[in-house]
């Protein structure tokens, strides 16, 4: 750390106006500016704000705006409608912080470059491929049973569209609300290890609250937060783990008809069923709470980490504070990404 008045370096103009006792900056001020938790706050805080005023746009009560997975009801209307209005919450509160800081909303993860872009797609097909192999490998083990169609024709076609839709927006919002500006920030703070357990803790609460959920399925629900982080550090943005979320629960609600997180769907492409026991099938979690999901999830990030050797997450350029940067080097974010001295 720079200290002022040595004798190596002049003292700037600035210090001149730091209080004489370093506590209050120390408390308030780092590095990279305003400190993670506080921005961490504020954030919320506008995020509330902007929930309110979605909430009355809707003219609804502000306790029936649902939050977590807690639907109004787990059809493709409700999902689309809430995760919908949740997620413009989310991006005003994100966009305002943005503007504070000095920042823009694709330093949080979201580019929209990279909208419907290749990653996305990449998203989508290791999503769908990830939950057949789980899928077909409880078929195989004789806890999963397709039984026969539950839709035809035009209804088949009319609810995978409007299922796809809806969990588009579940991946966006989801994505988005515990692994945009609360991971970024959380990183500029901690690192990113830390930052990624750090929301991967607050993914699971999120969760905890769904009915049917067991704790297998917890520790799934976390560990595949942790894979969504781990993509995030190898690409640099949300795109591919909001395609992965999106495909892995249409595949695991509309075409392989099975509870997802403990909720159980309408509208459903076969007459499923599971049996077996508890820990192979999921029993009324579903197959996330299966220990052979928990050890798919476990071959991805091991594959993820393998595969994409440099770390792109986050951009070095948009951790210190753009209009207030410090002699002092900012703390270690992740292995691979440069700090500046």
């Amino acid at each position: 750390m720079t200290e002022i008045g040595s004798s190596s370096q002049p003292t700037e103009p600035a210090n001149l106006f730091r209080p004489p006792d370093d506590t209050f900056e120390n408390a308030f001020w780092g590095p990279n500016g305003l400190r993670a938790g506080w921005r961490l706050l504020i954030a919320y805080l506008i995020y509330r704000c902007a929930l309110y005023g979605v909430d009355v746009a809707r003219n609804l009560g502000l306790d029936k705006v649902p939050h977590g997975r807690a639907f109004s009801a787990f059809a493709p209307g409700p999902i689309f409608r809430d995760e919908m209005f949740i997620f413009l919450a989310c991006l005003i509160a994100s966009w305002v912080m943005a503007k504070i800081e000095g920042r823009r909303i694709a330093d949080y993860g979201l580019p929209a470059k990279g909208f419907l872009g290749g990653r996305f797609w990449l998203g989508l097909l290791i999503g769908f491929a990830s939950v057949s192999a789980l899928m077909i490998g409880l078929h195989f083990s004789g806890a999963y049973h397709f039984g026969g169609f539950a839709l035809h024709g035009r209804d088949a076609w009319r609810f995978g569209a409007a299922w796809g839709v809806a969990f588009i927006f579940v991946g966006f919002r989801e994505e988005f609300y515990t692994r945009g500006y609360a991971l970024f920030t959380a990183t500029t703070g901690l690192g990113f290890w830390a930052a990624a357990l750090l929301t991967s803790g607050w993914f699971l609460y999120l969760h905890s609250t769904n009915s049917g959920e067991n704790l297998v399925g917890l520790c799934a629900t976390a560990a595949v937060s942790v894979l969504f982080c781990i993509f995030i550090l190898k690409t640099g943005d949300l795109w591919l783990p909001i395609g992965f979320h999106a495909a892995w629960d249409w595949g695991l609600t509309y075409f392989y008809g099975v509870p997802d997180s403990g909720l159980a769907p309408g509208g459903r492409l076969f007459n499923s069923t599971l049996s077996g026991p508890e820990w192979l099938s999921g029993g009324s979690d579903g197959p996330e709470a299966s220990w052979l999901c928990l050890i798919l999830i476990a071959v991805l990030c091991v594959a993820t980490l393998l595969l994409f050797r440099k770390n792109k997450y986050p951009n070095p350029d948009a951790v210190p504070d753009p209009r207030h940067r410090k002699a002092e080097p900012a703390a270690k974010l992740s292995p691979e990404v440069p700090q500046e001295s």
